[in-house]
């Protein structure tokens, strides 16, 4: 619940968000409803019935236009059915012609209204009658489902946009014939609701919903029209609250509280059920997916009732409806990630050989494969899902073009705070495909010597020797200089430093060191044994002996025995006189006496 409530809170920001349904879900959840009653109108509830009024076998007459003109749409005939617009209603604007319409309808003037529609697509028999139902048609549709953005709608008989400026000068422009006002998902497709500027013969120009539009009503008010529930309640049931009726709001809360108890049923018997499984990759990816599952299957129950048995409307629905279809898209990009991190972790888990045995190269690359691509499939599936709500939504649409187009302040901003995290991505796909350190690789970073653990989106992790965890940007492991002791190869060669006296046989420290080296199990025997004098000071010479083993920890904690070994040979060697020495020169004293005088 409380997941709920978080991801409603952030949704608030979204409520100027065109409500036209995303046409990949729709498909799903938008159910037609069956043609109930016989007669056009309702008197009970004052809504059409879905019965189509119109009977597509009648005559239809030509739709001939003349000449080409970029202001208006020239026709030789117009809305014969019912006669020509009477001159006292203003259409000379597309805003006026869209207004006229709203506020006849909400008066219930809808014989004033229907000289708002454009029906030259109409069969040529239609009454006045038919057109009064096709006008309570689209008006329901209207209210329930399109928002529509007044601000943006021209209030010009050129039908251009208003622009303001600083000296209230006219800006010049294209006139436009056709002006769209809405946007509504049907079977698939996106019907877009259009005024148009039309003139007739030797009448001046004027502006109609144009006839495509009204074409599209009798589909339209099939899908979204009034449901079951909303022909069988009371009167009483209907009184408005905040401008929606009672019965929805109470249903409303109902199908959340149902909607609430899917989900945590969902959860409960997610774990419960696959906990008897034998098979406990089954339990725990049950475990795994049981949060995001009951989130969808709720959220989806919730938007699937609302809509087929209450189906809200007003701006307040379009508010809801846009939410939902969010909430949809986040629960299945939780769902999926979720998904793709468990089968991830279970090939990392059960797939791959013991990385700790630094040479099986095959397998701390492919684990680096599955620790960067996880990453990068999780994001790919966050930004997918991203898209899809902004693609879906007009209102977003011209959000993230107007960002990309522009070359503001806010967006040099956003590239110079991103920069770092853009280039630790990057940097992880470069380390991806050029492998400079894998995980399981003994590397030395910022001096301290360390196996790679982790290698993450932006960072890798080091575990140091002592066990401590160094987190290091990918950008920095790129741009710097650092050791890999296992980038092509495990096998590792170290040096053992002995100082000892001048006088000490080399020879038989040589053939003692290599008395030692073979005894010893952890001896690759990749490379002989090696003893050398190196350097030498004015105290001792400086002995170095190689050994070499498997992988790195092997090395050091072999060298570390040979150089204890060595130096108990040494120090038992004749009693130690081999070991290293200060010497110091001591006169007596007559000598000193002759050098005084």
């Amino acid at each position: 619940m409380k997941t709920t409530l978080a991801f409603f809170i952030l949704l608030a920001t979204f409520q100027s968000i065109s409500a036209s349904g995303p046409a990949f879900l729709s498909d799903y959840y938008f159910q037609q409803e069956k043609q109930q009653d016989s007669s056009k109108v309702n008197d009970d509830q004052n809504v059409p019935s879905k019965e189509f009024v119109i009977d597509n076998d009648s005559q239809h007459g030509t739709n001939p236009f003349g000449d080409y003109n970029e202001a208006f749409y020239r026709v030789e005939r117009l809305n014969e059915q019912i006669g020509l617009p009477p001159t006292k209603f203003n259409l000379r604007t597309p805003q006026a012609t869209l207004e006229h319409f709203i506020t006849s309808a909400r008066n219930g003037k809808y014989e004033d209204a229907i000289h708002s529609l454009n029906y030259n697509l109409m069969p040529l028999d239609m009454t006045e009658a038919d057109a009064i139902v096709l006008a309570k048609k689209l008006y329901f549709v209207l209210n329930q489902r399109v928002n529509i953005d007044w601000e943006s709608l021209s209030d010009r008989p050129d039908g251009q946009t208003d622009i303001s400026t600083t000296t209230n000068q006219a800006i010049a422009g294209k006139p436009r014939r056709s002006v769209f006002f809405g946007e509504i998902e049907l079977d698939g497709r996106d019907v877009v609701l259009r005024v148009q500027r039309v003139r007739y013969k030797e009448f001046g120009a004027f502006w109609l919903i144009s006839a495509t539009t009204v074409d599209n009503i009798e589909p339209l008010y099939a899908t979204y029209g009034p449901r079951k529930l909303d022909r069988m309640m009371p009167e009483w049931a209907n009184i408005p609250l905040l401008g929606i009726p009672v019965w929805k709001i109470a249903g409303t809360l109902i199908l959340i509280i149902l909607a609430f108890l899917l989900g945590k049923l969902t959860i409960f018997l997610s774990r419960k059920l696959f906990a008897k499984s034998d098979a406990w990759w089954i339990r725990n990816i049950a475990s795994k997916l049981a949060k995001p599952a009951g989130l969808l299957i709720g959220t989806l129950f919730f938007y699937i009732t609302l809509n087929n048995l209450i189906s809200l409307s007003g701006g307040f629905a379009n508010f809801v409806y846009t939410s939902l279809i969010i909430l949809i898209v986040i629960s299945i990009t939780w769902f999926v990630t979720r998904m793709v991190d468990y089968t991830m972790t279970y090939i990392a888990e059960n797939r791959i050989g013991d990385i700790t045995e630094e040479e099986n190269e095959e397998a701390r690359k492919l684990l680096t494969y599955i620790s960067v691509g996880r990453r990068i499939v999780t994001f790919l599936v966050i930004v997918i899902g991203g898209y899809f709500i902004i693609s879906q939504f007009r209102a977003l649409e011209k959000v993230g073009i107007s960002i990309l187009a522009s070359a503001g302040v806010a967006t040099v901003i956003l590239g110079i705070a991103a920069q770092n995290t853009l280039g630790n991505i990057f940097a992880g796909l470069q380390i991806a495909i050029t492998r400079p350190v894998k995980v399981g690789d003994t590397v030395i970073i910022n001096d301290d010597w360390g196996s790679v653990e982790e290698i993450g989106f932006t960072y890798l992790v080091v575990r140091t020797w002592d066990l401590r965890r160094q987190v290091v940007p990918l950008k920095y492991v790129i741009s710097n200089i650092f050791e890999n002791w296992s980038m092509t190869s495990s096998h590792q060669i170290r040096p053992i430093i002995v100082y000892a006296d001048y006088r000490i046989d080399v020879s038989k420290v040589r053939d003692k060191f290599e008395t030692l080296l073979k005894n010893e199990d952890a001896w690759d025997e990749e490379n002989p044994p090696v003893l050398e004098v190196v350097d030498v000071t004015e105290k001792s010479i400086k002995l170095r002996a190689l050994c070499s083993a498997k992988d790195a920890n092997t090395a050091w904690k072999l060298h570390c025995i040979l150089r204890e070994k060595l130096v108990h040979y040494i120090s038992q060697l004749e009693n130690g006189q081999y070991l290293s020495k200060e010497r110091l020169e001591i006169d007596s004293v007559s000598e000193q006496s002759k050098k005084t005088s």
